[in-house]
């Protein structure tokens, strides 16, 4: 009899720890928007993920293919019908949490990330001191290709002009962009950044410009703009004649068909003595608010599954996705990559971009169409520095009073 009381009482605590872990867990539905390039990858972490956590075993994930340039402005148009986990770039953060469209990292998953992560990453997720997503990588730059039977010296931007100009090969750096622009800027000890406050809205800005920097700046992009191996440009697979080109990770493939054997990347050169800077970016993931706790739980542990060093790294395999993990980031796959190498090393010489009107992109391209146009050819310093006070005073018209 007491056997049979013990085998009762045994079965009973194992049909209620089952069904602790039932209602621990989540067995409904939730929608993930990744990049296009890497649906199928996720979709079988997610199976790993399900394996790992059976409590999850039973959920529904569907996984759609809406790309990082494109899920954020879906997720504000319409929070509600937007994905429950999204991928989205870093400029985008701000936006989004102004939008009400992140939820807020967990105490314990936010230890976990900042103590996973390289510091330029963990920066990018946080607004203020309050962590509002996921980073999955720090891939986000631009530096130098180059076409190592041409450039001689990938160091120095006057001696790959001279390279390229002697072999008539073409030099691409987009000066009209205010992404690539701050490469100048940036290097030569420039500031442009604005501020943003918990609601999202750009407060305040910080720029010098208008300064003895600035004007060396100005004047490298305007002695680049005159050379006749310049190509205004940023996009490899549209690349002819191709000697040198500022790009990024995502056009390696273009770049390594157009130059085979001859296929080398460089953090950026530098140009009248200083180092070419500009700004580094992420990828990240994000959590929508949600009513249901098990759900949110479930996004949740989700969501740092799929940012994991393990899955970093697999991403990284599968896609090419440079890891802001750090374990990640030495395996030696990665540190073999000519591209992530070259970023790495350009990094340490750029800043995070973080949230810009979108006034700032147009006023930028406006003076690079200037540049090379002509317009400042026979300007005098004191004439160049006219010009950067307007830019200046222009670009802090933006902020929000």
């Amino acid at each position: 009899m007491k056997k049979i009381l013990s085998l009762v009482l045994a079965l009973a605590m194992m049909l209620s720890l089952c069904s602790f872990a039932s209602a621990e867990g989540f067995d409904g539905e939730i929608k993930v928007w990744v990049a296009e390039a890497t649906v199928d990858f996720t979709k079988a972490q997610i199976e790993n993920f399900k394996a790992a956590h059976p409590e999850y075993a039973n959920m529904t994930v569907v996984v759609e293919p809406v790309g990082e340039g494109d899920a954020a402005s879906k997720m504000l148009t319409d929070v509600e019908a937007g994905a429950d986990i999204f991928g989205f770039a870093q400029d985008q953060l701000a936006r989004l949490v102004a939008a009400g469209a992140l939820e807020v990292v967990l105490d314990e998953n936010a230890a976990i990330v900042a103590a996973e992560n390289d510091g330029g990453s963990v920066a990018a997720v946080t607004l203020g001191d309050t962590m509002y997503a996921y980073p999955m990588t720090s891939d986000n730059g631009y530096f130098l290709y180059y076409d190592k039977s041409v450039v001689t010296d990938p160091t120095n931007m006057e001696a790959i002009l001279a390279d390229c100009e002697k072999a008539g090969k073409n030099v691409y750096f987009e000066i009209n962009s205010g992404w690539y622009q701050t490469a100048f800027f940036f290097g030569a000890g420039c500031t442009l950044t604005y501020g943003v406050d918990n609601a999202g809205n750009i407060n305040s800005m910080d720029c010098n410009y208008a300064s003895e920097n600035g004007v060396k700046a100005l004047k490298a992009m305007i002695k680049l703009a005159q050379s006749p191996a310049f190509v205004n440009g940023s996009s490899a697979s549209n690349a002819t004649n191709l000697g040198a080109i500022v790009d990024g990770t995502w056009d390696a493939s273009a770049v390594k068909s157009i130059l085979g054997d001859n296929y080398a990347a460089v953090k950026l050169p530098t140009v009248d003595g200083f180092q070419l800077g500009g700004f580094g970016g992420f990828k990240m993931l994000g959590v929508k608010p949600q009513t249901d706790e098990a759900k949110l739980a479930a996004c949740d542990a989700l969501a740092l599954y799929l940012a994991s060093g393990e899955v970093q790294q697999a991403r990284f395999e599968a896609v090419g996705w440079g890891p802001s993990n750090l374990v990640a980031q030495q395996s030696e796959g990665v540190k073999a990559d000519v591209a992530l190498s070259a970023l790495a090393a350009q990094l340490n010489f750029c800043i995070g971009q973080g949230q810009y009107p979108g006034e700032y992109w147009t006023l930028a391209t406006a003076l690079g169409d200037d540049i090379m146009a002509d317009k400042y050819d026979a300007y005098t310093d004191a004439q160049l520095l006219e010009v950067l006070t307007t830019f200046q005073t222009t670009a802090g018209s933006y902020v929000t009073k």
